[in-house]
């Protein structure tokens, strides 16, 4: 009876949880393990929180949250070179990004430049949040964008009543880390304050560096070096009637100062770019204002954000072998090669006003996001690429409609954008409109004894990119079209308590996706430049389990199958260059009171190729973790963290990454948090 009690409660806070989030669709269940499983939905959703997010002490936010079914980690050890890659779409060999992930901090979309051979996809650090959400395919993205194929990342950042337990007074946190592997060091601190009722403030500073790393062969792995400084401040306040008011600010902020590196930041070494002196520095500002009174219709969210990438670069004379006895001004005004001199600049401004309503309509409940966006998008003119504005306006609307055991969820967004260069360019237009109407359609059915069935369908269209604008033949018909693409997917979950003995608690999810792109404007035949491809379809299978016993034994799986074809305009076709690979991650834990978690994960890694295409044989990596919080009064909210990653000193090249960037070999790591 505990055991099913428990549960009970967990389902409860995580459905409570779930209805402060604008738009979810469905129940999440705190599972025993370390991973938060969705249940009763069709929405395949991940959560990473704050304690996986200490556990695992990754570098970059792309190395946290590539444990998720069918996200891939691209070239991965720094932060500048690191890319997300969701159902085989997000970062690529080419760039970091193509438009097709959503990544949002605090509600401000990030990280979707082409920029070439540079993975900025999300340039930030792990630890300035308490909670990472990958939301994967397209049917749970029709309130964060369009064109999104492979999914959306959501990140938000700590709160100060965190640290001060929602007490007036002050609190915090400093966590030191270290990791032997390239001797890295990281220091973060948390500083809150609480006044008055009503008003929170948080600072945190996280200074990370990590020196030169080792392959598993013993060999140093190459442009795997850096500094990066990394800054938020966040304040809330909450005023009214029934504290019916708020008002959210935060900024963030990550930089980091390179001097004589590859311009490439997915190679190892200098190659034919050439070196560069190179700062980027991102930076996130968002104001959020939301009305939630006691009345079921409304729940009404003013989102304001603006996100700038700065990337200033310097070329090393005399390091690209294009060069060759060019002045470098010459060089540098060359179309192709004016790249890698180029300072690359976008800066994104987004108002999001949105309203979730609660409501009945004879025996149908309603549980409905409407809202509307715009957007307006700045790209600096480059030697490389001409300048411009992308001006954006949307509508969305998701209604969760549940009639006894069923729910169906329409959901809906209109989108519109112009584009216009800011450099004209003879013989071409200067402006560019479009527009386009998606959505689809999601299923859900609860069997009221644990188990559910889910299906969904729905369909986006990609809407052109500042990245686009040039005169080719190429350019010019991408920025008169839009890239479509449908996804279908169908699934099944359980959820149980007192399954295999009794207190104990079993959670397990399947879902089976197909995706089909068409009329493509992202991708290039292979080995051509003008030659978009004819279509592009993906498909696999994810699966996400957790099981734990009232003894404090539990196992957690994820995996991901799947396979995908690119399609050229002769008919023929090959393996989709930027597939998913075939993963499978088992973790056995055990917890001992509340002082002591115990880990043993294993990632077996097939179906394999680099970024050249070359096949790669199966890999399996073993890490251990153990988190201690000591139970003495001398060290009382204390937490010491030790891991060790590639425990066997495995030798290895990650999928599509670079066939010179080995992944790297064993690494022990140590975290001391003392909060205070």
């Amino acid at each position: 009876m505990r055991g099913t009690t428990a549960l009970v409660c967990l389902s409860l806070a995580g459905t409570a949880m779930a209805q402060d989030e604008p738009g979810f669709l469905g129940t999440l269940v705190l599972t025993p393990g370390k991973r938060d499983l969705t249940f009763g939905t069709a929405l395949p959703r991940t959560v990473v929180d704050e304690e996986e997010i200490k556990d695992r002490q990754a570098s970059t936010v792309a190395q946290l949250i590539d444990s998720v079914p069918g996200v891939t980690l691209v070239n991965g050890t720094t932060p500048q070179g690191s890319g997300i890659n969701i159902r085989g779409f997000g970062a690529n060999t080419t760039y970091g990004s193509d438009q097709k992930i959503a990544v949002q901090i605090d509600g401000a979309s990030v990280g979707s430049e082409e920029i070439y051979r540079l993975g900025t996809q999300l340039f930030t650090d792990p630890l300035l949040y308490k909670e990472v959400e990958v939301i994967r395919g397209t049917i749970g993205s029709f309130a964060y964008g369009s064109g999104i194929v492979g999914g959306v990342v959501k990140l938000e950042t700590k709160d100060a009543s965190e640290f001060t337990g929602g007490e007036l007074g002050f609190g915090g946190s400093q966590t030191l880390e270290f990791s032997s592997n390239g001797h890295g060091f990281t220091s973060s601190t948390n500083l809150a304050w609480m006044p008055a009722e009503g008003a929170e403030f948080l600072l945190n500073y996280t200074w990370r560096e990590q020196g030169t790393l080792e392959a598993g062969d013993g060999t140093k792995i190459g442009n795997s070096s850096f500094e990066t400084p990394s800054f938020l401040a966040k304040a809330r306040f909450t005023f009214g009637d029934d504290d019916a008011h708020s008002l959210m600010f935060s900024h963030s902020r990550t930089e980091a100062d390179d001097k004589d590196v590859p311009y490439d930041q997915f190679e190892t070494t200098a190659g034919s770019f050439g070196r560069v002196d190179r700062i980027t520095d991102t930076k996130q500002t968002t104001v959020e204002y939301r009305f939630n009174p006691v009345n079921d219709l409304i729940d009404l969210r003013a989102n304001l954000s603006y996100a700038d990438q700065k990337i200033d670069t310097n070329y090393i004379d005399g390091s690209s072998p294009f060069q060759g006895g060019q002045p470098v001004a010459v060089f540098c005004a060359n179309p192709f090669f004016g790249v890698i001199c180029a300072d690359n600049r976008y800066e994104t401004t987004k108002l999001t006003i949105s309203n979730r309503a609660l409501f009945s309509t004879g025996q149908v409940e309603h549980d409905m996001l409407a809202g509307i966006e715009g957007i307006h998008k700045k790209r600096l003119d480059a030697a490389a690429a001409p300048g411009g504005t992308d001006d954006r306006f949307a509508a969305f609307m998701v209604n969760e409609m549940t009639i006894g055991q069923v729910t169906v969820t329409p959901a809906l967004r209109y989108e519109s954008s112009r584009i216009e260069s800011t450099v004209p360019l003879a013989g071409v237009p200067d402006r560019y409109s479009n527009d386009a109407l998606m959505g689809g359609l999601a299923l859900a059915y609860d069997f009221g004894n644990g188990i559910s069935v889910f299906g969904s369908a729905a369909y986006t269209e990609g809407l052109p990119l500042i990245d686009d604008l040039d005169a080719t033949a190429t350019s010019q018909r991408r920025l008169a079209m839009t890239e479509k693409s449908h996804t279908f997917e169908i699934g099944a979950a359980y959820t149980g308590t007192d399954v295999f003995a009794e207190g104990d608690s079993f959670t397990v999810r399947g879902n089976l996706y197909q995706t089909k792109l068409w009329d493509i404007t992202t991708y290039t035949v292979a080995g051509a430049t003008g030659t978009d491809l004819d279509g592009v379809t993906t498909e696999g299978l994810e699966l996400e389990a957790s099981y734990g016993t009232a003894g404090g034994f539990y196992v957690d799986f994820a995996g991901h199958v799947g396979e995908g074809r690119e399609y050229n305009p002769d008919g023929t076709s090959d393996t989709w260059r930027n597939s998913a690979a075939d993963r499978l991650q088992l973790t056995v834990g055990q917890r001992i009171g509340d002082d002591l978690d115990l880990s043993w994960e294993v990632v077996h890694v097939a179906d394999r190729f680099d970024a050249l295409g070359a096949d790669l044989g199966d890999t399996t990596v073993h890490n251990l973790r153990a988190t201690w919080r000591p139970d003495n009064k001398w060290l009382d909210d204390t937490e010491v963290r030790f891991g060790i990653e590639n425990a066997f000193d495995k030798d290895y090249v990650g999928h599509l990454s670079s066939p010179t960037r080995k992944a790297p070999g064993r690494t022990f790591k140590v975290s001391l948090t003392q909060a205070f």
